[in-house]
């Protein structure tokens, strides 16, 4: 069944201009795209996603955070979303296409495959920027490589509003290896991948520039941070625990003063 049901043209207000919808295209990484089910290519982009058959999705551009409902991941700025019950999709994972080959981030394997939840009983996480696999993801068919669409929608050869030229994905120096420089974004040294300018000595994590895609950094958007609740009741017990233990230390280093002061009341008796 194709996701894409219908991209029928209907007038309304405050949509971008028509485009193609695709990941954006890697130098040897060409997702195989889908055809709509119904009507040509969507003169104003609108569309019946599979995830939201109910209503229809119209294409816009907000500069305020939303959650994507297909990844569950947050963004800013381009988007599907429904006009009805405020349902809202990440421009890519709306456009996604059944399988992505020859990716750059996973060459090892031809081939990334859709999938609409997460597979298995363990939460996985994504091999690109870390975060868990909520909703929608790209999962090779051959190993446990998954990474969220925002992710795969990064290619070799970037444009990227942090930095005036192109940037290019440097090759993998290994998993688990910290590079030697600092990204200008985070300030930091990681391990993963990493974009740069050669000409200008420009590094950029593969993970800070994900928020380039996804809209946050262009818009200066700061999503919230979800606190886990099992890290928080944590926190409360090690919290108490360190309480009582400074009590009982508290105790015992008085009644030591205490007794130190008695003994020495006798030997001056």
């Amino acid at each position: 069944m194709s996701r894409c049901v219908s991209m029928n043209p209907r007038n309304l207000s405050g949509k971008l201009p028509a485009e193609d919808g695709a990941l954006p295209e890697a130098s040897q990484s060409q997702p195989q795209q889908h055809e709509p089910e119904h009507g040509g290519d969507g003169g104003d982009g609108e569309m019946v996603h599979f995830s939201h058959p109910e209503h229809r999705l119209a294409r816009f551009d907000f500069p305020y955070l939303f959650l994507c409902m297909g990844c569950k991941e947050y963004g800013a700025g381009k988007r599907f979303m429904c006009q009805i019950c405020g349902f809202q999709l990440h421009e890519f994972c709306a456009m996604a296409p059944p399988s992505l080959h020859d990716h750059p981030f996973h060459p090892k394997h031809q081939h990334l495959l859709f999938f609409e939840k997460p597979g298995g009983f363990l939460r996985c996480k994504c091999d690109i920027c870390g975060k868990p696999v909520k909703g929608f993801s790209f999962r090779c068919a051959c190993c446990s490589f998954d990474v969220h669409p925002c992710c795969a929608a990064m290619t070799r050869r970037m444009e990227l509003p942090a930095h005036g030229h192109p940037l290019l994905l440097a090759p993998d120096a290994g998993a688990g290896v910290a590079t030697s420089f600092v990204c200008q974004v985070c300030r930091r040294r990681r391990s993963g991948r990493v974009y740069q300018c050669m000409p200008c000595g420009y590094y950029l994590h593969a993970k800070c520039a994900k928020d380039m895609v996804n809209g946050l950094y262009e818009h200066g958007v700061v999503p919230p941070e979800k606190s886990n609740p099992l890290v928080a009741v944590a926190k409360v017990t090690i919290n108490a625990l360190f309480s009582v233990i400074g009590g009982l230390i508290e105790g015992i280093g008085e009644g030591f003063v205490e007794n130190i002061g008695r003994s020495r009341g006798r030997s001056f008796r």
